[in-house]
């Protein structure tokens, strides 16, 4: 059973996220499932901070991004729009 009201592939939401911030930092997603979807980051100078390690925003604008593309797909888009209103993390070592 599938948590998803709206049907997708992996190429389209490729092609949704053009020219936007996932897509200039390398976020893809990989993998959709019948109650997860799976994104991958790479992690190189683009996402790094100055002292060249992964920037804590990167980390953030990654789980922003699976999180409002996943809440996309489980409302129905001619009535709701997804997006996140409020990011809180944490970063240790």
């Amino acid at each position: 059973m599938t948590i998803w009201r709206t049907q997708t592939s992996v190429e389209q939401i490729r092609e949704f996220s053009r020219e936007t911030l996932a897509d200039t930092i390398g976020i893809r997603v990989t993998e959709i499932g019948p109650d997860f979807l799976r994104a991958t980051m790479p992690v190189n100078p683009k996402v790094h901070q100055p002292m060249g390690v992964l920037h804590g925003g990167a980390s953030v604008a990654l789980a922003e991004t699976v999180g409002s593309v996943a809440a996309t797909l489980c409302e129905d888009r001619k009535k709701y729009v997804c997006l996140g209103q409020e990011s809180n993390a944490y970063h240790l070592r």
